[in-house]
């Protein structure tokens, strides 16, 4: 099977072909941390995570850089007198680390500070500067749009079409178009956010940033660029411009994720619907979080409401229940498979056959072919839990039928998904279990209580009555050796 990516350049799906097929390399445009991170950048940070898990699946190796803006216009302004641009941007870093990890991202293996990269964004303009594609004017150096025909590939846009770059400060420039390599210091600035330079005392532009630090962590050409939809244009136009006026290769594949709306209307801070990650997670186990916001296509924009996390908390029910369930009936299969087979037995009451043989060995390293496809295919995560949940259906219809084997398969399968996911902790785990999840926890063992002593005291009514309201509610009981357990039934 080919992994096939939509490639935002050539607005198609493109067959993946890394540099190397040993060391997949990718760039994410992070955050700008002038504020704690609200739900898009989690779900963008989710998105390339998921693919990043994905490539480390069929390649082996990723290296997954994500750089940190701590120095940015927003950032001064949001700075104060009693916590400097530095702190500031150090305590919410720190809030977007906590929200990354809290839904199971994993850490990037690079996350450089665009203030530790300045020596490499002064290079890079200095290069821009010799080839004749930028200019120093007052103490600001800005890109010359015109003098590079390529300037709107990414985008498809016509220069003259385009609006003027009016995040640069307009003094010197040439062009309305040209955008700011590097701002000169202002008076009302601290010294502390001010740099040396060819040029002047001064600071980085947004765009710069980017160029330097994919290229000194990656190289001059790496495999896939990342970011949000909102960044298309004019973060990631500049970015191609400048590093390719510069004589570098960049990015091969550019790959954006949509954006999130809050019961159908987008975030904005005019109208307060703005929803905080500290908010969600606060309210949501980070589980039910990470399957709300991955269940939609990574390109498609996701709309944040009470009832897209109440049915992930379902699906997640539904999964857990059937793994739970599944766990105690083949507990062991592996190792009593391979001491019958050691041994050799002829024993006609021992029901395992070479298949057995073959699913303990092998299941525990197998996903569904048409998982495999449907990530293949785009990243399609929603054809992917489509796959994963009859994975489930066909699971516990095996525990039904008494079918050992089949519910083994099922329960490595889903296993395997659930890792390559991220979404592998079991609902048994406290560690992802919600205050919720253990009130549930407490009525139900005090129901099954109420049902056992029914039962003891031959009461059949009232053991009848607790089981129908299980029922009900959707939860299956199974009457066992050991006692009576319970699932979401699924």
């Amino acid at each position: 099977m080919t992994l096939r990516l939509y490639d935002t350049r050539a607005q198609a799906l493109r067959d993946f072909v890394p540099l190397d097929e040993q060391n997949v390399t990718m760039y994410v445009c992070g955050p700008t941390v002038q504020s704690g991170p609200h739900i898009g950048h989690l779900r963008g940070a989710l998105a390339f995570d998921l693919l990043r898990r994905w490539l480390a699946h069929r390649f082996g190796r990723v290296t997954f850089v994500r750089n940190v803006t701590d120095i940015d216009d927003k950032v001064l302004q949001n700075a104060s007198a009693d916590e400097p641009w530095w702190a500031l941007a150090y305590r919410m870093e720190r809030e977007f680390t906590a929200a990354y990890d809290a839904v199971g991202n994993l850490p990037p293996t690079y996350e450089p500070r665009a203030t530790a990269s300045i020596a490499q964004m002064q290079e890079l303009i200095q290069r821009l500067i010799e080839r004749g594609h930028a200019y120093a004017s007052g103490g600001d150096v800005y890109f010359d749009v015109r003098s590079w025909a390529e300037y709107g590939s990414l985008t498809r846009q016509s220069l003259d079409a385009m609006e003027g770059d009016d995040s640069a400060d307009p003094r010197g420039k040439r062009d309305p178009h040209d955008f700011a390599l590097w701002k000169a210091a202002k008076a009302d600035e601290p010294e502390s956010a001010v740099w040396r330079s060819p040029w002047g005392a001064g600071r980085p532009g947004w765009h710069i940033e980017c160029s330097a630090m994919s290229r000194r962590y990656l190289g001059d050409a790496f495999d896939i660029h990342g970011g949000g939809l909102d960044l298309r244009f004019p973060h990631h136009e500049n970015e191609l411009a400048q590093s390719t006026a510069a004589g570098d290769a960049y990015a091969r594949y550019w790959v954006h994720n949509g954006l999130v709306t809050v019961d159908g209307q987008k975030m904005s801070k005019s109208i307060g619907n703005v929803t905080l990650a500290h908010d969600v997670l606060a309210r949501r186990a980070p589980r039910v979080v990470r399957y709300a916001l991955a269940a939609a296509h990574y390109r498609s924009n996701l709309d944040v409401s009470d009832r897209a996390f109440d049915e992930a908390q379902s699906a997640l029910d539904r999964i857990d229940g059937f793994r739970e369930r599944a766990a105690r009936v083949t507990a062991g299969f592996p190792e009593r498979v391979e001491e019958y087979f050691l041994t050799s037995r002829d024993d006609d009451s021992v029901s395992i056959s070479w298949q057995d043989a073959d699913d303990a060995v092998n299941a525990p390293n197998r996903m569904p072919a048409a998982f495999e496809r449907a990530m293949d295919d785009d990243l399609g995560v929603p054809q992917a839990l489509a796959v994963l949940h009859e994975t489930v259906r066909a699971g516990n219809a095996a525990l039904d039928a008494g079918d050992e084997t089949g519910a083994y398969r099922a329960l490595s399968g889903v296993s395997g998904m659930m890792g390559v996911l991220g979404l592998d902790v079991f609902a048994g785990d406290p560690a992802g279990r919600s205050a919720a999840d253990g009130a549930l926890q407490t009525i139900v063992d005090t129901l099954i209580a109420q049902r056992a002593d029914a039962r003891a005291e031959k009461d059949w009514a009232a053991a009848d009555r607790i089981r129908d309201l299980f029922a009900d509610a959707g939860v299956a009981l199974e009457d066992t050796p050991d006692g009576t357990v319970w699932s979401i039934d699924g």
